[in-house]
């Protein structure tokens, strides 16, 4: 314990106490010897670094749910059943039983008593984790390079099967936070794009195909999550202070989250790192303000793993459920809430109204999704893959028992997958029409990333390495593969002829014949930042925007040695292809993106023509990493709390380049076909009548937690049960008679946050539903347009849908944004389809920072709404004013 006061002592000198954190907040939660450490270091702080004008304002008291009618009934049988709960079970609803103490990676306490069993929380991002017989579907990135919103359903529908079948109630995914505005931040390829709707989209349609099947399903991190390095607290270091004025949060960064919440998701993950100086787990305006009221969230928010920093203060300020319910070091056995919650609740720290509305969210969302009926167990473990094994492995002496079932839940989930790795490809260069390629075409491969990893697909836990084909990031987005479909493999089932040079550097003895067509396989790599890999923390911050194992010298030494050269990239994000983009051996340039298990045959069949590609780029490639704002640099270290302020705003990716005039090398939304399309027949018309904010919400009605009795509960609710046997290192809520008798006869001395009040707040102007007030959701605009095949092969396209504001609205807005898209059917040469896009009215709005609402700047402005295959080809433009649309006009983006 001296060792620990160490720690404590060193992050109370280090951490700026200032209202976002203080260590005060934290003191009623600390062992006894650790309070003292705690006042001996008080007084040695250097006040706030975060900027000017960034702030995160006290919000209290988190509003209690239930009042949405989708969730009236789940909420009238969650109160009936938390009003029979003892203090001690209602808080081992809200924490985990501790790091490695079940078969999953997250397992809440349970109530046996009144049939409420431990909940099986799992990663990951695009598979179940650390279990075999599974899945292992395309990345989110990848996903939403298909720009189709059927296979983003699929895909969730497929995975929510898959984790049900293992017995996992909480899905850890999706992810849309990061949103990739860092290009080199290392868990953008969990998302789906550097674009707000692109992630909304993706995560909507993740989230259904999820929950309809039973899963709760998390939307996660909130917020501000944009780099790896430096995001986590920890004893000598807080993470670093996202700062985010309010309305580049509402544009870009919470527009996704407000998706996910208007589709009903269940759960939503608070970030590891802080905003505007406020950790996330315990920033009450993020929380309570922005999640819990404005967008009216009616499931519970979780910490990160081990990304809680307090106990009392994070329950005041909203935060649910702690995971994986640890104390910020793992396997001491002092857990921020369990019993230290239940002695808050029994001194009156954390009033009964906040415990009854956290305990009653879990519940609720157990209830909505269907749980109570005939949820399967867990069946497998997250520790071991053998079938016997320790139940608690954390506890080391632990009772051993069958831990494995080895379930085979994979269905036909792989031609999904597939689907999905084949619509992403994304054709960026064709020169010639060199693809696709004939199967009698002598053929030379080149790349280690052609292959499979020499040592085994899941050689590298949790894909810590980079060797053969790269389909996943690494960390705990990753999952282990059933088997690998490489490449290469697919290529020799197709091609008679083919040499390969597995290597990343190039052969001296590689021949040259007439007629050869070189494949060059180059990969970028990152991952979370737990892991750090040939030199990178996560975030690609020593290979930046280049090709890893000098992929670059690899494409030039092939373009000077062969006539045609096809550049295949499988990345985590984009990538700088100058140095050889235009060597005039360079002739096609195909991204593959992270395909996971269905690497080959997804990309044989568009390399050979099966399959005309209709991928489009989720992100921009530019010329330069020096095209982008310095703002969205990688943070390094600094002393106190680092800070990453968002001084770009609006103006990220595709908007940024816009604005200041650079031309990506491909823009965002690009993609080629083997054929053409063009757009014809275009048409608006108008929908609900517009005004500047939209009407008034109805009020709120009264919740079934209305009925709950919020005195403090007696002593006895705590008591330990007779005779009980504990797990050493297990996380129980229970107290000794003696410490709930104590804890119940002591005046709470809490030193409560600044701001911290008990009387309920009005609700935000601009909530009033899901996701917000509902008509944001109306329609102002539907524009249909014409799509036809002009070319000889089949194929499928994709039309994108920008809005471009009035000139003359007073408030400033990129040049252009996506706000809709669609993708068509397959349509042979000379066939068309019409495809509607819809403008809504959030669509045409901006956030008013002072009306704390959405409203149309210049309601009888001219909107334009321009229709094209990428945000750098749009020639169709459609207007609000004139409900007219024409055709062949010149792109707003010179």
């Amino acid at each position: 314990m001296a060792r620990l006061s160490a720690l404590v002592l060193a992050l109370c000198l280090l951490v700026p106490q200032n209202a976002a954190f203080k260590l005060s907040d934290i003191l009623p939660s600390l062992p006894s010897d650790l309070r003292l450490t705690w006042w001996l270091a008080n007084g040695h702080s250097d006040g706030s670094k975060v900027p000017e004008g960034y702030s995160a304002e006290p919000w209290y008291p988190t509003p209690v749910a239930g009042w949405d009618d989708a969730w009236t009934e789940s909420y009238e049988k969650a109160a009936k059943l938390v009003k029979q709960m003892t203090l001690a079970e209602k808080t081992n609803v809200s924490t985990g039983t501790g790091q490695f103490m079940g078969r999953c990676v997250g397992n809440t306490g349970s109530v046996p008593r009144l049939g409420l069993p431990s909940l099986c929380l799992q990663d990951g991002a695009l598979g179940v984790r650390f279990t075999d017989h599974i899945t292992v579907f395309p990345a989110g990135i990848t996903t939403g390079a298909t720009w189709n919103k059927e296979l983003m359903h699929a895909r969730g529908v497929a995975m929510g099967k898959e984790f049900r079948r293992k017995g996992v109630n909480i899905h850890l995914g999706p992810s849309v936070g990061p949103m990739c505005r860092k290009p080199k931040g290392g868990r953008c390829w969990e998302g789906f794009g550097a674009d707000p709707v692109l992630q909304g989209v993706g995560a909507v349609e993740s989230i259904k195909g999820i929950q309809e099947q039973g899963v709760i399903a998390t939307i996660k991190h909130l917020i501000g999550n944009e780099q790896e390095m430096y995001r986590q607290y920890n004893p000598f270091q807080p993470g670093y202070s996202a700062n985010i004025d309010d309305r580049t949060l509402h544009e870009l960064y919470l527009w996704p989250f407000a998706e996910g919440v208007r589709a009903g998701v269940g759960a939503v993950m608070a970030a590891y790192n802080a905003v505007n100086g406020s950790a996330c787990t315990q920033n009450s305006y993020l929380i309570n303000r922005i999640l819990k009221d404005e967008l009216g969230f009616q499931g519970f928010i979780m910490s990160d793993w081990l990304a809680q920093i307090s106990g009392v203060a994070a329950a005041l300020a909203g935060l649910d459920m702690s995971m994986p319910g640890d104390g910020s070091i793992p396997l001491i056995g002092e857990p921020w809430w369990a019993s230290h919650l239940t002695e808050a609740a029994l001194n009156g720290s954390v009033p009964m109204e906040r415990l009854n509305d956290m305990t009653t969210r879990v519940v609720a969302a157990w209830y909505q999704l269907g749980q109570d009926r005939g949820f399967p167990e867990p069946n497998f473990s997250s520790w071991t893959k053998d079938k016997k094994g320790l139940l608690y492995p954390g506890a080391v002496f632990s009772p051993s028992g069958t831990v494995n079932e080895f379930v085979n839940v994979q269905e036909d989930h792989a031609n999904v997958a597939r689907d999905i790795a084949t619509e992403a490809v994304t054709l960026l260069k064709n020169e010639d029409n060199l693809l696709p390629l004939d199967g009698k075409t002598p053929l030379k491969v080149f790349g280690s990333g052609a292959q499979k990893n020499p040592g085994g697909a899941n050689s590298c836990p949790d894909r810590r390495c980079n060797k053969g084909t790269l389909g996943m990031g690494w960390g705990s987005g990753t999952a282990d593969y059933p088997y690998m479909d490489d490449p290469i493999t697919a290529i020799r089932a197709r091609a008679s002829d083919v040499t390969a040079y597995l290597a990343d550097i190039f052969p001296l003895t590689a021949v040259a014949d007439a007629g050869d067509v070189a494949l060059v396989f180059i990969s970028a790599d990152s991952g979370e930042n737990y892991i750090t890999v040939e030199g990178n923390a996560g975030d690609r911050n020593v290979a930046g925007l280049h090709a890893w194992h000098g992929g670059d010298a690899l494409v030039k030494a092939a373009a000077d040695r062969y006539k045609n050269v096809v550049v295949v990239v499988h990345t985590v994000g984009p990538i700088l292809v100058e140095e050889w983009i235009d060597l005039p051996s360079v002739k096609s340039v195909v991204f593959a993106h992270l395909p996971g298990q269905e690497a080959g045959q997804s990309l044989a069949k568009v390399l050979f023509g099966d399959e005309s590609p209709s991928g489009h780029l989720p992100y921009s490639i530019p010329k330069s990493e020096d095209d982008y704002p310095k703002s969205v640099d990688l943070v390094g270290f600094e002393l106190g709390q680092p800070q990453d302020t968002y001084s770009e705003g609006l103006y990220i990716d595709y908007r940024y380049l816009n604005h200041k005039g650079i031309a990506p090398r491909y823009p965002f939304g690009h993609g080629l076909s083997y054929t053409k399309f063009s757009l014809g027949e275009a048409t608006i018309v108008a929908g609900v009548s517009l005004s500047s904010a939209p009407p008034d919400a109805a009020p709120r009605k009264a919740t079934a937690q209305s009925s709950y009795d919020n005195s403090r509960p007696p002593a006895s609710e705590a008591y330990e049960p007779a005779g009980f046997v504990k797990i050493w290192r297990y996380l129980y809520s229970w107290l000794s008679r003696s410490e709930a008798d104590s804890a119940r006869a002591a005046t709470s001395r809490y030193p409560y946050p600044e701001g911290y009040s008990t009387v309920a707040k009005a609700a935000a102007p601009g909530g009033g539903g899901q996701g917000g007030n509902a008509a944001l959701w109306d329609t102002a605009f539907n524009i249909t347009v014409t799509v036809t095949n002009s070319g000889s092969r089949a194929g499928k396209a994709v039309v994108q849908a920008y809005v471009q504001f009035p000139a003359n609205t007073g408030v400033e807005t990129p040049m252009i944004q996506l706000r809709d898209f669609a993708k068509t059917a397959t349509l042979g040469a000379g066939e068309s389809e019409k495809v509607t896009v819809t403008m809504t009215r959030k669509d045409v709005s901006v956030w008013d920072t002072r009306q704390q609402t959405w409203v149309i700047p210049n309601v009888g402005g001219e909107y334009k709404v321009w229709i094209g295959e990428s945000s750098g080809s749009l020639s169709v433009v459609c207007s609000s004013t004139s409900l007219s649309c024409s055709l062949g006009q010149k792109s707003p983006v010179a």
